[in-house]
């Protein structure tokens, strides 16, 4: 399952608030008490759950007392009353030989799912289970003493009615079925679980006329007119793949399709691609598809990871709590993931296409092929997924700068969730709702972890680690263990990665300080390393235990800038290794390590953490501002540039914090005086106006797209929500850091104001006219959207009405001038916090008239305005909550409007703003349980605020509490919340 919903609520992607809660076993060196105050979990193979929230634990794993041999599932479809008809072949558990166990299937509630029957080898058993809140117990007594038997359920569903979007539901009156995590048990009763894999049939029959398109998994081997009826039609698909139910599709509607035929380069097997959209959609399916072949020629050509069926369908559908669903051969996606055209999409979604449908096609190996024995493992195939299609994005356009975006986005919203209450390790100990933990940690810090694998091992012994894994593995549910003892025995030796697994076990984000010395009399450089991890709920900083950390690592030479190209280093007195090359990986897996290295001729400047090779925080010692300043002008590595420049502006936003008064409007906060001339500040904006000036001198004989998309993103100081993960517990005030961040890019664009203002005629001159999604265009259309709005910031900073008019002016010709809409989105951002200003009133209320039948296209419109600082609760309330364009039960609506307001700090961060936030929790709560249980955890960290907000956001947490009714998904994160001591 992709993680791309919740990336677009974070940057892109989740707002800075960390609304995570997208889409993980082993021997584990410490023991998670994450729902220290839950109940304990019943043995799930023995008796029947309670009616409350139950608590699974990782280490109480045992497999199923009976094995699925094969399942035939036969869907009668109706909106108000689909039967569905599973027929099992099971056996006896050879692991439980001699026991008598009951079978005990998942199910949901009784207003979820009705049971018809049950029969056991045709024999009606129905009055002798037990149909409880959790699903049903077949008792032991009931079942044969026999090697296989036949147990068939008929139960009856109401589609139409599933808000929830779980299970099977409409969406724009057409089928369709989302099963990951659980799915599964809103169709039927069985063993909702990854590790319970068989072969399955599915027959479906629905009226030919309304639902033309019948698709499920696999092969289709029958079709045809239902004999009797009057207008009905059937469909057969066999899946020759054993699977877990989690990945069973089914999708019936009136459809239309693209189709392309992709040959593999491996056998030179056909396959045919489809894309299904509703008839109007067909003409913004051909990126997506063009994707799909990319994808698949990447994965055969990096991996040797071949396709293995003759299909691969894709179908589009408005609503989906997540980004994609990677089910075998049928692919469902929320149809902002595959429409685009440059009219109605941005670059950002042309790329998160590519990225996401990349992703959901890699989960034919790494998922489906081979997957994850429990939930709890479920970083296994989301960890290695997300880097899979973190190199393919890399691959295709920009690496540099993929590994900027990859990193700021992770330290925005994971490195905030790890040090909040709902904090877990990649590989989770419990869990009360599997959907709760689809979080960044599990996929974005998983797949840094997988990274720092091929960091350690080097591209090749990753390589050859992937291809053991899948060697041994192929079609089975297997753990996080598994797949390092893959890495391990192919490329290091079968030599264990000493610590390496605590990165599965411990919560936190480990912080790193380093220190260093020279003797220039013995020309020897000794470089310091000490780690630690914090507090996280239920794992006490002393008890955490040192971790393996990739520390990539370049010497520069203090006087050119050039790497050391040989240096020999040994540690604590250990054998000495010569390093070649401009960089080399320090293996650092102990509390505290010394690294000399010798024949240093000068004093080096050391620049770590190379390419973000580890998802730590580092601290260097002594490191100066002119050291940072030498980093972001001569260091050959992209990601440390830019975390210099990070670094520098941190300071300078620090030194602004206390300096800007309350009462500052936005476009007055610059810093003056003082504090326009102290070191934090100057230092900062000389460093970054030399950047940009290199830059502009380049404009005559071109720039290249690295460097456009880098100065881009070098001239953006921290995001506040990073910013005030650090600051410390119970002291964070988002009015404060949001001025200081105002102040330091005002005074950054109006000290560049003509540089900029060449920047953007160089765009203006270089732009194709035809619009195309390739990386350079791409890159010059992002440093014009920057330039947009340091201009906007410039002219509103200056003051002068008539010169700021102009220049409103020009963004607003711009936008109605523009054929793209990239173009016209960047027009309206650089308008989009200006108060009582005519152009962004224009240009907000044109946008609207233009595209207020495109429904895609009306989410940016929504999220635009929430984010706007001219935006308050109460013009939610009472313009945007009733509004035409918003519609509470679609998620995409909700991600738009309540997830861009609560990425709005300075409004979300009101009295007001708390207050509509936890009213629309509380409506949505009873429509869409995974939705509203995102939106809790805006106010899980409360702690991190001063007293004042604090005692609000907590105050709404325990309004939550009190509601009986509130459903498990946002109860455990409102109970984990408010236990978070």
């Amino acid at each position: 399952m992709s993680a791309a919903a919740l990336r677009h609520l974070r940057l892109r992607h989740l707002p800075p608030c960390s609304l995570s809660g997208l889409k993980t076993q082993s021997r584990s060196p410490l023991r998670s008490t994450f729902h220290r105050t839950m109940a304990t979990a019943a043995s799930p193979a023995t008796s029947a759950p309670s009616a409350g929230p139950v608590t699974k634990y990782r280490l109480q794993y045992e497999p199923t007392p009976f094995v699925v041999s094969s399942v035939h599932l036969d869907f009668a479809l109706e909106p108000e009353a689909t039967v569905v008809t599973q027929t099992t072949h099971y056996k006896p558990n050879d692991k439980f030989k001699g026991a008598s166990k009951d079978m005990l299937f998942d199910g949901a509630a009784p207003d979820d799912l009705k049971l018809v029957s049950i029969c056991v080898n045709d024999a009606d058993i129905t009055a002798q289970c037990d149909r409880h809140a959790k699903g049903l117990t077949v008792p032991a007594s009931s079942l044969p003493d026999a090697d296989e038997f036949v147990v068939k359920i008929v139960t009856e569903i109401a589609p139409a009615k599933n808000t929830a979007l779980e299970g099977l539901y409409q969406s724009s009156g057409n089928f369709c079925s989302q099963c990951e995590a659980e799915g599964f048990r809103r169709i039927t009763f069985y063993y909702d679980r990854p590790d319970v894999m068989t072969k399955f049939t599915v027959r479906m029959d629905a009226d030919k006329e309304k639902y033309p398109v019948l698709l499920s998994n696999g092969n289709l081997v029958e079709s045809g007119d239902v004999a009797g009826t009057s207008g009905r039609h059937y469909a057969v698909y066999e899946d020759p793949w054993a699977k877990p139910c989690y990945l069973f599709a089914l999708v019936a509607g009136n459809l239309k399709c693209v189709e392309e035929t992709y040959t593999t380069k491996m056998s030179g097997k056909k396959v045919t691609l489809r894309i299904y959209v509703e008839e109007h959609n067909l003409d913004k399916c051909q990126h997506a598809m063009d994707s799909l072949i990319r994808s698949m020629e990447w994965d055969e050509e990096k991996f040797g990871l071949e396709y293995d069926l003759e299909i691969f369908n894709i179908v589009a559908v408005d609503d989906f709590n997540m980004g994609a669903m990677e089910n075998k051969s049928l692919n469902v996606f929320n149809s902002r993931l595959v429409l685009a055209t440059p009219r109605l999409a941005t670059d950002g979604d042309f790329y998160r296409i590519e990225g996401v449908v990349g992703h959901e096609y890699f989960h034919n190996w790494t998922g489906n092929r081979v997957t994850c024995k429990s939930w709890f493992e479920l970083s296994l195939k989301e960890g290695l997924t997300v880097y899979r299609d973190q190199e393919f994005s890399a691959d295709v356009n920009s690496r540099a700068v993929k590994r900027i975006d990859d990193a700021t986005m992770l330290r925005a919203a994971q490195f905030a969730e790890d040090a909040g209450p709902i904090a877990h390790p990649i590989r989770p100990d419990s869990y009360q709702k599997m959907d709760n933990f689809y979080t960044v940690t599990v996929y974005e810090k998983g797949a840094e972890v997988v990274r720092m694998y091929e960091r350690l091992l080097g591209k090749d012994g990753f390589r050859k680690g992937m291809d053991l894994y899948f060697k041994r593995h192929d079609g089975c549910a297997v753990t996080c263990n598994d797949f390092y003892q893959a890495m391990v025995d192919a490329a290091n030796g079968g030599n264990d990665l000493p610590n390496f697994l605590n990165w599965y076990a411990q919560a936190g984000t480990p912080a790193v300080t380093c220190s260093s010395s020279y003797d220039e009399a013995a020309k020897t450089y000794a470089l310091t390393l000490k780690q630690t991890t914090p507090s996280t709920p239920g794992q006490p900083s002393e008890s955490k235990k040192p971790l393996m950390i990739p520390v990539a690592t370049s010497l520069l030479d203090s006087s050119t800038g050039a790497p050391m190209p040989s240096v020999t280093v040994s540690t604590d007195g250990g054998d000495a290794t010569t390093m070649e090359g401009p960089e080399f990986v320090l293996r650092f897996h102990e509390a505290e390590t010394t690294y000399t290295f010798s024949n240093v001729a000068s004093k080096p400047v050391p620049s770590l953490f190379r390419g973000f090779s580890a998802p730590v925080k580092v601290t260097v010692d002594g490191q100066s501002m002119d050291e940072l300043a030498f980093l972001i002008a001569n260091d050959t590595d992209g990601f440390v540039r830019y975390d210099a420049s990070q670094r520098l502006a941190r300071t300078a936003m620090n030194a602004c914090m206390d300096a800007i008064p309350e009462d500052v409007a936005p476009c007055d906060c610059v810093p003056s005086g003082e504090l326009a001339s102290s070191p934090s500040v100057s230092q900062y904006l000389d460093a970054i106006s030399t950047a940009i000036d290199r830059v502009v001198a380049m404009a005559p004989s071109g720039i290249d797209e690295d460097t456009l998309s880098f100065i881009a993103r070098l001239v953006v100081p921290p995001a506040a929500s990073e910013i005030i993960t650090d600051v410390p517990m119970g002291t964070a005030d988002p009015a404060k850091v949001c001025r200081a961040r105002e102040a330091v890019l005002n005074a950054t664009a109006q000290r560049n104001k003509d540089s900029f203002a060449k920047l953007l005629a160089y765009v203006d001159s270089n732009e194709p006219k035809e619009y195309k999604p390739d990386p350079t265009s791409m890159a010059l259309r992002t440093l014009k959207s920057v330039c947009l709005k340091m201009g906007v910031r410039a002219a509103t900073v200056a003051g002068d009405a008539a010169a700021s008019e102009a220049v409103y002016n020009d963004v607003l010709e711009r936008y109605r001038a523009s054929t793209n809409m990239t173009t016209q989105i960047a027009c309206m951002s650089a308008l989009n916090d200006l108060k009582k200003c005519p152009a962004r009133e224009a240009v907000m209320e044109e946008f609207y008239n233009t595209y207020k039948e495109e429904k895609l296209v009306m989410f940016k419109w929504l999220s635009m305005q929430a984010s706007s600082g001219c935006t308050g609760a109460d013009t939610m309330e009472k313009v945007f909550e009733e509004h035409p364009a918003y519609n509470i039960n679609n998620p995409n609506s909700n991600y738009s409007l309540l997830g861009g307001f609560c990425g709005n700090l300075s409004q979300f961060h009101t009295p007001e703003g708390y207050a509509w936030v936890a009213k629309m929790v509380k409506k949505l709560d009873t429509i869409n349980p995974q939705v509203a249980s995102r939106f809790c955890k805006v106010f899980a960290r409360y702690r991190q605020y001063e007293p004042t907000r604090q005692a609000l956001m907590k105050g709404y947490l325990e309004e939550l509490s009190k509601i009986e009714s509130l459903s498990e998904n946002s109860r455990e994160i409102v109970t984990l919340a408010l236990n978070d001591q």
